[in-house]
């Protein structure tokens, strides 16, 4: 099993850090964002990881060598200009095997990676997106009026449940090949709707794990403030 990870972004919602270092080598307790995630993706079967990489890539490449102490076997796909998440796939694709994770660097989740291959396959996916349903609230009260402006309802601060993506796929590739230009900028979203416009079995995978965005400064500390109160926290599916 084979897995691109794209880790080529410039973290700009964390500046100043990401400026010094690529926001998958930002560190979370005694390992970077990005080795907790190799070993996820290791324990669920991966053995070749091809790490998309553009902004500070000399460091990725320093650190990650080419896998062994991870027990994978790493490879660099270079980008010269930013390529989205999902432009890097055109660059690659020959060298994947016939279903593969794609997942972005900074992902941190408990989500167990194996059992949503074996959905992907059981349900003879050709993408599936890997969801989690958030909770987001209101910062104001919200009226609800009629026609004419007359007040029909008032919710203070409602809260809203949506279930979002977490930046982790399963992917089918002659199922994805039409769809992107080796060279040329893609990003995921226009990826899946491209694919579920044409009739692609695009499937949504959802479990009962955790999931958080650490791109904003106020999420990466509480990372690692659950790291620091439980350094096993992400480990449930390592091997």
């Amino acid at each position: 099993m084979q897995a691109i990870v794209m880790a080529g972004g410039r973290g700009s919602r964390l500046h100043p850090y990401s400026a010094l270092f690529p926001k998958p080598l930002m560190p979370l307790g005694d390992k970077p964002v990005l080795e907790i995630l190799l070993h996820q993706l290791r324990a669920a079967g991966v053995t070749k990881v091809i790490l998309a990489v553009n902004h500070l890539r000399h460091l990725l490449e320093a650190f990650f060598g080419d896998g062994s102490r991870f027990g994978l076997s790493i490879t660099y796909s270079v980008e010269d200009r930013p390529l989205g998440t999902a432009g890097p796939i055109g660059l690659v694709l020959d060298r994947l095997g016939e279903d593969f994770f794609l997942t972005n660097g900074d992902l941190l989740t408990t989500l167990d990676m194996g059992s949503m291959l074996a959905d992907h396959r059981a349900r003879r996916a050709d993408a599936t997106i890997g969801t989690y349903r958030r909770e987001l609230r209101s910062e104001f009260g919200l009226l609800e009026v009629d026609e004419t402006m007359r007040m029909i309802g008032y919710k203070e601060k409602p809260t809203y449940q949506h279930l979002v993506s977490m930046g982790f796929y399963v992917l089918r590739r002659d199922a994805v090949r039409p769809f992107v230009v080796p060279g040329e900028p893609l990003d995921m979203p226009a990826l899946m709707q491209a694919m579920q416009r044409s009739g692609r079995n695009v499937l949504c995978h959802s479990q009962d794990c955790f999931w958080l965005d650490i791109g904003r400064p106020e999420d990466f500390a509480e990372a690692q403030a659950i790291v620091e109160r439980n350094p096993q926290a992400f480990v449930r599916n390592q091997g």
